[in-house]
């Protein structure tokens, strides 16, 4: 093979498995070529990525080493995620009766979600998480591009159990803004004790949610590292959790003049994001924010 075509299925193979290490020997069986010649194109493949912003390809020494590429967004491509975000819920065609907003065809779309699954794991990505856990519905397609580009698995939590979950953890918790009890459930086998777990949600109000969540983590004994949220919502300003990572912020939905107040979070309003925002300090812990 010539050196553009090993390059190009060399990439190809590293963008399609985010953080997984491929072997120089896997990739020499496959592609028919020396250890040394596949250095040189790796080689070219990081410098490239590196000098566009296009994420890091890692190589790890050793007998069980090898290369993997890594998905890390720049603070510009972050603040230009977030900046479609917020124009595509501005819209004002997204008001249905009632003040409620649109928002299936967000959680619907694969490429925004996999770019905003690439925001998440490059802003948590240094607090090494194990796995990711989301509740049911919406927040699913989020949380698994997350997980994806992170290379961990999901745990989803149900409102209700389910007999192939086998045996669960199930708990009440009061919702943040309704003052509801409400019931979340997930089975015992999802997460290890001692996992270090990322928080994912798509909408935040109160946050009771999130907080439900990081009580449950607490009775698998696994540690949350962080919660990331798609939205949240301005009022109430106190919420249940602390040490969260939201992208926008819905200040109001104003039926009557068909508008709609959206904007970018402070952690993503900032010139500079490579240094922590509000809230952002410590990692969340399972007795934080009481």
């Amino acid at each position: 093979m010539r050196r553009s075509e090993r390059i190009s299925a060399v990439t190809k193979w590293l963008v399609d498995r985010p953080r997984q290490i491929i072997t120089l020997a896997e990739l020499g069986q496959l592609l028919g070529a020396a250890k040394s010649t596949l250095s040189e194109d790796i080689a070219i493949i990081r410098e490239t990525c590196e000098r566009m912003g296009l994420g890091r390809v890692e190589t790890i020494p050793g007998a069980a080493g090898g290369v993997r590429y890594v998905p890390q967004l720049s603070p510009a491509a972050m603040r230009d995620v977030v900046r479609r975000l917020v124009e595509s819920l501005a819209d004002p065609d997204r008001i249905l009766p009632g003040g409620f907003l649109y928002m299936s065809d967000i959680v619907a779309s694969p490429p925004l979600l996999a770019r905003i699954g690439e925001l998440f794991a490059t802003r948590f990505s240094d607090r090494d998480p194990q796995a990711v856990v989301t509740v049911e519905t919406r927040g699913i397609p989020i949380a698994l591009m997350t997980a994806r580009m992170l290379n961990v698995p999901l745990a989803i939590v149900r409102r209700s159990s389910r007999p192939s979950d086998g045996t669960v953890v199930t708990m009440n918790y009061i919702s943040g803004s309704a003052r509801r009890i409400e019931t979340m459930s997930l089975s015992r086998r999802a997460i290890a004790p001692g996992t270090r777990v990322l928080i994912i949600d798509d909408f935040m109000k109160a946050g009771g949610t999130a907080r439900g969540l990081v009580d449950l983590m607490g009775e698998f004994q696994a540690p949350v590292v962080g919660v990331g949220v798609l939205i949240e919502t301005l009022e109430p300003r106190q919420k249940l959790v602390r040490d969260y990572v939201s992208l926008v912020v819905l200040e109001s939905v104003e039926e009557e003049e068909r508008r709609v107040r959206v904007r970018a979070s402070r952690w993503f309003d900032e010139p500079n994001l490579d240094e922590p925002g509000p809230g952002e300090r410590a990692p969340a812990r399972p007795n934080a924010g009481r």
